[in-house]
């Protein structure tokens, strides 16, 4: 299942605090970039961004984006503190 373009929508209005977010589009699904570097993605209408040793502490449940990947932490888009939290961690 592709991923919609109005969750991407969604999820680029949660991530505003990123000055260099960027997305590309690859097959049917979203891959999210900040200053270039790819950070997670949109996968099947769920929020994932890739495991980080920074992000451990935080225990957040992990998923497989799509068959054979390797498993990412799935992230809820209306949980505003949770994601301005790791915009922070990711950003130092």
């Amino acid at each position: 299942m592709a991923s919609s373009k109005e969750y991407l929508e969604y999820v680029l209005e949660q991530l505003n605090n990123l000055n260099n977010l960027t997305y590309k589009k690859m097959m049917g699904e979203y891959l999210l970039y900040n200053n270039g570097n790819i950070f997670g993605g949109i996968y099947d209408d769920r929020f994932l961004i890739k495991k980080n040793e920074s992000l451990d502490y935080l225990n957040l449940k992990e998923e497989i984006p799509y068959q054979n990947a390797k498993s990412m932490y799935l992230i809820d888009p209306d949980n505003k503190e949770l994601i301005n939290k790791i915009i922070d961690i990711l950003n130092n």
